[in-house]
């Protein structure tokens, strides 16, 4: 049976914590505003990430980048169980990007512990953030011993059609014409930067406000309102795919 648990810490840099277990739920291609920093307490979780396949597995930290795609599902039948928090980039910069793509997944059993430690803290702010201070340092060292490998791309073009995408999200083929190259060229150097086509990331920044404001109490029609999504079922659909569970359960559990 899945199990979800949400909720936003008073715990600056973190901007939520997610607590769940999954058996069948598969995770489409999506990414984050902020970085995920993964602790699998059991089973373990297969998943692309810049289009390498990868394994999230116990006794490691995984930590995956914002704004780069990736996907999940469990690694065996029986499922798996995580504790998630999503960091902003006060503790971790996005130089870091490059290297957590190569190789997100870290074997630190002392960094494991200190996550753990991190989840067991939420509750209090000062103490969780001395935690959170500690736990992100380490991974930076971690992180900035590695070589980044990174291929010929447009960042450039890429990071303008993410930034219009946030501000005022316009069509594809308005976009196109702003910045003066074909649709097709825009959105291959949009798949080729964040993994993913441009509408897909923009539902997934759409689902990404929609949690903030389940989370803060707003009623799921209001929500898919404010979120861009034509009605409540059409945001309960695609929720669904992403959490494998539906806004009104998402706020119960949270």
């Amino acid at each position: 049976m899945e199990r979800v648990q949400a909720w936003r810490p008073d715990v600056a840099g973190i901007s939520e914590v997610l607590h769940a277990h999954f058996t069948e739920h598969a995770y489409p291609a999506h990414v984050h505003e902020h970085w995920t920093v993964l602790l699998v307490d059991s089973g373990g979780v297969d998943y692309a990430l810049g289009g390498r396949r990868h394994q999230a597995v116990t006794r490691r930290v995984t930590v995956l980048p914002p704004y780069v795609s990736h996907d999940g599902r469990a690694a065996s039948p029986g499922g798996f169980d995580k504790r998630v928090l999503y960091v902003d980039e006060r503790w971790l910069p996005e130089r870091l990007t490059g290297a957590a793509v190569r190789a997100p997944s870290i074997a630190d059993p002392e960094l494991v512990g200190a996550v753990s430690a991190l989840h067991r803290a939420l509750r209090d702010p000062r103490e969780a953030e001395d935690r959170l201070a500690l736990v992100t340092e380490r991974i930076t060292r971690h992180l900035d011993l590695r070589v980044p490998s990174a291929p010929d791309r447009d960042p450039g073009l890429a990071r303008v059609v993410r930034t219009r995408l946030d501000e005022d999200e316009p069509t594809l083929e308005a976009l196109a014409r702003d910045l003066g190259v074909h649709p097709s060229h825009l959105v291959r150097v949009f798949r080729r930067e964040y993994g993913l086509p441009p509408h897909r990331y923009l539902v997934g920044r759409r689902l990404d406000r929609a949690r903030r404001l389940l989370l803060d109490g707003v009623p799921t029609a209001e929500v898919a309102a404010a979120t861009g999504f034509h009605d409540q079922s059409h945001l309960t659909r695609h929720f669904r795919a992403l959490l494998g569970t539906t806004p009104g359960r998402f706020r119960m559990v949270a």
